[in-house]
């Protein structure tokens, strides 16, 4: 069997790196490339060696030889060419988030049929701390869940000298601001260490913009939010609280914690030194003792070179990659349902 010949449509910071990992990955060739900006393609066929280049993504996805696409563009364009590559029977690995709302993604679900679709919001649960996690996790050493909680907040820094790219909080470009751009990461890391099995039912959440003093520090166009808050329920009576935040007026704060029955879960979502995963077991006895089940240093490679490895082995096997759209539709779910409660100023449900 040759290597899945590849084609990465958008070539900006992520589609390089999709470029370079497809490079050093066996069984995968970095066979076409697109992109709107010309400089960009010829960039990639020079650093990437790439035999085909196009100057759209629709005359990419039309190219029979292309087995596989990568979707590395702001959101909104995303879903209507999965559908062109799933249509002309491609496979398809996408950015996140998966879509602008849950009803494309039923729509790509319903195009993709037997071929392999999948989502980057998982890049965190290949690290080895989040594969530790996750093993003690299903033993259910936890007992039974009751809370996941999660805080990620980064203090506002000084004015920048150059803005960061519009459509990170432009709600038409990319559905929304920092719950499009980061929910998405931690509800498939805490979703996923705990098997996928809790079910959304409601949700109460706000969201909030960029403070006033610091709107400078954004692209003037910017509409979306920087800040929100939200508290899920799942059938069983088991919940979640998420609050994320950039150009914050606080100090930075980031934890992320599993509480059940007989103990809690203490980590951290993204690589780095020094790391642990802290038990707190919880006995009649001794009350809670701490017990680090995991510690190390993780390098940023394993988290962007890990999904595209699970996407071919997916694409050659016919098994299931580690979020298929099924489950990037709950994370979607769940993402709309907090918008609609922020807009609406109650608690919705999801059904």
């Amino acid at each position: 069997m040759g290597a899945l010949k590849l084609g990465i449509i958008g070539c900006g910071v992520m589609g390089t790196r999709h470029l370079a990992t497809a490079v050093a990955l066996d069984g995968v060739e970095p066979f076409a490339a697109a992109d709107l900006i010309p400089e960009r393609v010829e960039e990639a066929r020079r650093q990437f060696g790439v035999a085909r280049t196009y100057s759209s993504g629709a005359r990419l996805v039309r190219d029979p030889d292309v087995e596989a696409v990568v979707l590395a563009f702001p959101t909104a364009g995303r879903p209507r060419l999965a559908l062109a590559a799933f249509r002309a029977g491609k496979h398809v690995l996408t950015e996140k988030p998966v879509a602008m709302n849950a009803g494309q993604v039923r729509r790509m679900i319903a195009a993709r049929g037997r071929l392999v679709g999948a989502v980057l919001s998982c890049r965190q649960r290949f690290t080895p701390h989040a594969l530790a996690a996750a093993d003690f996790l299903a033993s259910g050493a936890l007992g039974t869940l009751r809370l996941l909680r999660m805080r990620s907040v980064d203090a506002a820094g000084p004015q920048p000298e150059k803005l960061r790219p519009s459509w990170r909080l432009r709600t038409a470009e990319n559905g929304g601001g920092i719950l499009m751009n980061w929910g998405c990461y931690d509800l498939d890391y805490l979703l996923g260490l705990t098997g996928w099995a809790l079910k959304p039912r409601t949700v109460l959440a706000q969201t909030w913009p960029i403070p006033p003093q610091l709107a400078s520090h954004v692209a003037p166009d910017s509409d979306a939010e920087t800040h929100y808050a939200a508290l899920i329920r799942f059938d069983g009576g088991a919940a979640m609280t998420l609050e994320r935040g950039e150009y914050m007026p606080a100090q930075a704060d980031h934890a992320w914690q599993i509480v059940g029955t007989r103990g809690s879960l203490s980590l951290r979502l993204l690589p780095g030194k020094n790391k642990q995963v802290v038990f707190d077991e919880t006995t009649t006895a001794h009350g809670v003792t701490p017990r680090v089940i995991w510690q190390g240093d993780e390098e940023w490679g394993t988290a962007a070179n890990a999904p595209m490895a699970d996407f071919v082995e997916a694409v050659r096997t016919g098994r299931t990659p580690r979020t298929p759209l099924e489950r990037a539709l709950i994370v979607q779910q769940i993402t709309d349902a907090i918008y609609r409660s922020a807009a609406k100023g109650k608690a919705v449900r999801i059904e």
